[in-house]
């Protein structure tokens, strides 16, 4: 064989190689192929969030469903709301004393569900660690999820395209809104965008890292609680980039971005999206972790870290869910992601 002729051969065995790979990832489910530093802990659930010693995560069933907790360690699950009736919640925080700060609507209409999650019907709930009783209205809506510190028992929500901040207070066992104060109003912003809060920035929590909904694409922002100082942290025209999990040192926040995709093309959005970290230092330097939409019809979302730094929580979600759908957790160690070689 001639060296053209070999040069030939191996370029179509590459080739039909690489076509096979291809073709292989897009009829497999990310989870048939998930990498060493990935594990699945549930098979169903959503909007994961970790217990502040890592031994527990937090879950919604489904939009409008039940609270669990699956246990880390064993994989145990547990129901946390199905000793009281109510008309199911869209999201579920640990507060800094173990208790549960839910959002959920009083009233569901199954013929009409949306309404439910519409910050005119969601309300903030707590939800005593005890599971003794049910849940006590904080007297306050909240549009999408509200933000928890990981150190007090303050919160950030919004509310008419606003952000609002306040203590959770207890007089007894009966919680309450204590010292209510606006942060931010999205009139006084010299763009237009829609607003959801997100983490409070550690270690220090003078920051909220918010989203700003349909800004160039979505992107990651900051608020500083003092001074009202705004920071674009993602910088990304014509790209989908909403922080969800923040790392305990305050230097990075997990980002659920189509930028693998709408990066040089045309924008893509939510239903491209895969879990990317952004240095919260004003760079727009992104590191993209996972690649399950590279699996055609899914995608992941909703990250969470733990309070040590060492694990990440996420969902899979099929492309076409609404936004926050998701379909399991897994756990990403991030030690070993690291050694994998997969951060640069």
């Amino acid at each position: 064989m001639n060296t053209y002729a070999g040069s030939i051969l191996i370029f179509l065995l590459v080739f039909v190689s690489t076509a096979g790979s291809a073709q292989n990832l897009e009829n497999r489910s990310p989870i048939d192929d998930l990498p060493s530093y990935i594990t699945r802990i549930t098979h169903f659930g959503q909007r994961a969030d970790w217990s502040h010693d890592g031994q527990r995560i937090l879950f919604i069933e489904k939009t409008f469903g039940d609270v669990f907790e699956v246990n880390v360690e064993t994989g145990v699950i547990r129901p946390m709301t199905h000793y009281y009736f109510h008309e199911g919640y869209t999201r579920a925080l640990y507060l800094s004393n173990g208790d549960i700060l839910l959002s959920g609507s009083r009233t569901f209409d199954s013929s009409n569900p949306w309404e439910s999650r519409d910050e005119e019907q969601a309300e903030l709930w707590v939800l005593d660690k005890d599971l003794t009783s049910p849940p006590v209205p904080l007297g306050e809506h909240c549009s999408e999820g509200p933000a928890v510190s990981r150190s007090n028992l303050k919160i950030a929500w919004v509310r008419n395209n606003a952000i609002f901040m306040a203590n959770i207070s207890y007089e007894g066992d009966k919680p309450s809104i204590r010292n209510k104060e606006m942060i931010l109003n999205s009139d006084n912003l010299d763009f237009k965008a829609y607003l959801e809060t997100q983490n409070f920035r550690p270690p220090e929590e003078n920051e909220i890292i918010f989203s700003a909904y349909e800004y160039q694409g979505t992107e990651v922002m900051g608020v500083n609680i003092e001074t009202g100082e705004i920071t674009n942290y993602s910088h990304q025209d014509n790209q989908y980039d909403e922080p969800e999990g923040i790392y305990p040192s305050g230097k990075y926040t997990l980002v659920e971005s189509d930028r693998h995709k709408s990066k040089g093309k045309e924008f893509q959005g939510i239903q491209s999206v895969d879990i990317h970290r952004l240095v919260l230092d004003g760079s727009g330097n992104y590191h993209r972790i996972t690649y399950f939409n590279d699996h055609k019809g899914y995608k992941s979302s909703n990250p969470v870290v733990s309070d040590d730094g060492n694990y990440i929580a996420f969902q899979v979600a099929h492309v076409g869910d609404a936004a926050g759908v998701g379909r399991g957790i897994f756990i990403l160690d991030i030690q070993k992601w690291e050694k994998a070689g997969m951060e640069e």
